[in-house]
């Protein structure tokens, strides 16, 4: 699927296809960084335009999150969505819980599936983390995370063929 997302925006420029790919909820920067030196790009350039597509839904949603899913919940399908997405978090989230904004910054910096910017939305909004501590967090999360997956770029551990399988 995310081939096919990547193919229908190869017209636009590749700047702006890395923050979109970033600010995908399955990919994020785990996928933009790696896509980014696939196309060239220079790490430091890759790194910034991923962490700025990876947060610019961050804030939007941590305040429409609760409300969206409160509403959508009431239809039987959006409901068992949201109960699994609820249970996953729930079930990666024991740092969250026991250190609150810093855990959820630890916990968005793994770059691993179901950690993420996405998910740190979730979390926050499961564990009634205040917006202002939550976005802080997400926001450290998401520079880690960035870190890391530069560093493993970097070093040729971590490929473009790696993160979509």
């Amino acid at each position: 699927m995310l081939y096919a997302i990547i193919n229908y925006l190869k017209d636009i420029p590749k700047e702006l296809v890395v923050m979109i790919v970033a600010s995908l909820p399955i990919s994020e920067l785990r996928g933009a960084i790696p896509l980014a030196l696939s196309f060239g790009m220079p790490l430091g350039k890759a790194f910034w335009l991923s962490v700025m597509g990876n947060i610019s839904f961050v804030a939007p949603a941590l305040f429409l999150f609760e409300p969206v899913s409160n509403r959508l919940r009431k239809f039987k399908i959006w409901s068992h969505f949201f109960d699994w997405v609820f249970e996953r978090t729930k079930k990666n989230a024991n740092t969250i819980q026991k250190y609150e904004a810093l855990g959820l910054a630890i916990f968005v910096a793994i770059p691993l599936p179901m950690t993420g910017a996405w998910s740190g939305v979730v979390a926050a909004s499961l564990f009634k983390i205040r917006f202002s501590y939550a976005f802080i967090a997400i926001v450290a999360g998401v520079i880690g995370a960035g870190l890391i997956v530069s560093v493993l770029c970097a070093l040729g551990i971590m490929g473009w063929g790696i993160i979509i399988r």
